[in-house]
């Protein structure tokens, strides 16, 4: 089994949990206050729950309109002393060497806790608000491709190098800082997201969908990080939703979906008729044709939103939930990325429950195995 713990900048455990780390207190239930885009109070709180938690990293998002992600984990390293930074980071915006050299910083100064997530961007009036207008997806995976093979070479390089390619043009560039251990995450399922995932990423990221459908992406990506000579590690995404039995569990996403519904009635956003901009969106709202797949996978919330992000999930007691992620395991996910839709108490639970019970499921698998392979 090829998990995480075989790549590069991934702790030597083979199971890892990824939390989220938003700017302010909202999730699809509710809206922020409008005067707390940046809610400092609420971060430091987020932080804290995590790292207690036992959280491996959390992500920071990144977004044409939102505070900017590489401060926030700045700030977020100073307030913490074991947890984890996955940045994300858009290509385009930010020259590749410039990009590097804050990273390859905020990783010295975090003393290796920093990890990259590369956006490369699928809705054309997100990328048209930073001033991106006009591009293909085909031109900003091949920029992307580009620009990672760039912010590489500016954090191994130990002589001024030369590049001149479609996208940048660069003469002597050399970085005085280098990251000491900085693994790249990238997602998107389009044949040209998962070729430029093969040659560059260290961790590729996909949405929560059935098994069989996982166990085809795992597929493709190690196929094509293979034609690079390349291993991969994976993470999944979802939304877990768990409670003391069952069926509380699944009452409560049930009440999840009543005010998600709610709250895009009260805003004006559309139930139905979604038509997503990005490949991973329309698998995912695929997926979404049914309320309920492979016993716990929830996608309730996918079908009224679109499937806009990271938005299905699992359900069931802690438990039950964490012998669904045992299975996405076995098909070779090293890493969980995990958030609810009520960020502060949802995180405390899963640090409390979830993430100690998968993680014992996870050693007494990979206890067996090695006894079988001896």
């Amino acid at each position: 089994m090829i998990t995480t713990s075989h790549v590069k900048g991934v702790p030597e455990m083979s199971v890892n949990f990824i939390g989220y780390i938003g700017f302010n207190n909202t999730s699809e239930l509710h809206s922020a206050v409008r005067s707390r885009a940046l809610d400092r109070d609420y971060i430091r709180s987020a932080l804290q729950v995590q790292e207690d938690g036992g959280f491996d990293r959390v992500l920071i998002p990144f977004g044409s309109s939102s505070p900017e992600s590489q401060i926030v984990a700045a700030y977020g390293t100073a307030l913490t002393t074991k947890l984890g930074f996955l940045v994300a980071h858009r290509p385009g915006f930010t020259q590749p060497t410039l990009a590097a050299r804050q990273l390859a910083t905020l990783d010295q100064l975090s003393d290796g806790r920093v990890a990259v997530h590369i956006i490369t961007g699928g809705a054309d009036e997100d990328m048209a608000r930073d001033g991106d207008v006009g591009t293909t997806k085909t031109e900003r995976y091949a920029r992307s491709d580009e620009y990672l093979s760039i912010l590489r070479e500016e954090w191994t390089a130990r002589a001024p190098f030369d590049h001149d390619g479609k996208f940048y043009h660069i003469r002597k560039a050399f970085s005085s800082v280098h990251p000491g251990n900085l693994p790249v995450f990238f997602g998107g399922t389009s044949p040209e997201a998962i070729d430029v995932a093969g040659r560059h990423a260290d961790v590729y990221a996909t949405w929560g969908e059935t098994l069989e459908a996982t166990r085809e992406v795992v597929s493709r990506v190690r196929a094509s990080a293979a034609r690079y000579g390349r291993r991969i590690g994976f993470s999944l995404s979802l939304r877990p939703v768990i409670a003391d039995t069952e069926e509380a569990a699944w009452k409560r996403a049930a009440e999840i979906e009543d005010q998600v519904r709610a709250s895009r009635e009260q805003a004006g956003l559309p139930l139905s008729g979604h038509r997503p901009p990005n490949d991973g969106s329309r698998r995912l709202l695929e997926t979404a044709s049914a309320r309920r797949q492979d016993t716990r996978l929830w996608t309730g919330v996918a079908r009224l939103t679109g499937a806009a992000g990271n938005s299905t999930g699992l359900v069931g007691t802690a438990e039950q939930v964490a012998e669904s992620l045992l299975e996405y395991y076995k098909l070779g996910i090293g890493n969980f990325l995990i958030r609810g839709f009520e960020p502060l108490d949802d995180a405390r639970r899963y640090g409390e429950e979830l993430i100690p019970l998968t993680r014992d499921l996870v050693t007494a698998l990979d206890t067996t195995e090695e006894r079988q392979a001896v």
